[in-house]
């Protein structure tokens, strides 16, 4: 009989699954939230967490994993505020890989935390993709984008546990209209909350941490 060769073809995502898993267990056994916080870059990731941390004060506990191609930049900004914030360089790759946030995560002190919000590589699509252990992404939409994009990027505004949209202070001086972007959104995803929100103002900011909170409670279960 002559040899054969069996092609043999893995899930080249299983990897980063089961890394995902594993945070996902590691959270869920501190009663802690994790958010997967995805936009392009520029529309507002980092400002959006420096006024939840002027809104919440020191009775909500959160961390961040900062995500960015290069530099601790955005780290810094947050740093400054003090809250406990991990800088994760991707050195090139357009997402975050659950390795990476996993490492991360735990490093973290959990037992002091509600929610770990994950702050994403700046783009709409690659990081759409891939599960990092987030109990919920969140799409994050600068009005200054366009009406469009929901539509145009679908996968990340189908997969959203909830859509922030950003900057709505510009609103008088851009041709973009909140309303039918919203629409846009529905088109794709008929149920997620949509939170429109100046950070640097404050504006429409307490809807959003509320939701926030009632995940917590929910992760939380019960006092710890």
């Amino acid at each position: 009989m002559s040899p054969t060769t069996i092609k043999v073809y893995r899930d080249l995502m299983e990897k980063n699954a089961a890394w995902a898993d594993m945070t996902r267990r590691l959270a869920a056994k501190k009663h802690v939230a994790i958010l997967n916080l995805i936009g392009s870059p520029g529309c507002g990731k980092t400002t959006l967490l420096e006024g939840m941390v002027r809104e919440l004060g020191p009775h909500f506990r959160f961390a961040v994993l900062e995500g960015d191609v290069e530099t601790t930049r955005d780290a810094e900004r947050l740093d400054a505020l003090r809250i406990p914030v991990c800088q994760l360089i991707t050195s090139g790759a357009c997402h975050l890989s659950a390795q990476l946030v996993h490492t991360a995560f735990r490093d973290l002190p959990l037992d002091d935390l509600d929610v770990v919000i994950v702050e994403n590589v700046g783009n709409l699509v690659c990081p759409a993709g891939f599960d990092i252990g987030e109990a919920a992404k969140v799409a994050v939409l600068s009005l200054t984008e366009g009406e469009d994009k929901p539509v145009k990027y679908p996968q990340l505004f189908h997969e959203a546990g909830a859509v922030v949209m950003t900057k709505i202070d510009l609103l008088p001086h851009i041709p973009a209209d909140l309303d039918t972007c919203i629409a846009a959104v529905r088109q794709v995803n008929g149920a997620v909350p949509v939170f429109p929100v100046c950070a640097l103002d404050g504006r429409g900011l307490p809807p959003w941490i509320a939701w926030i909170e009632r995940l917590a409670t929910q992760t939380r279960g019960k006092d710890r």
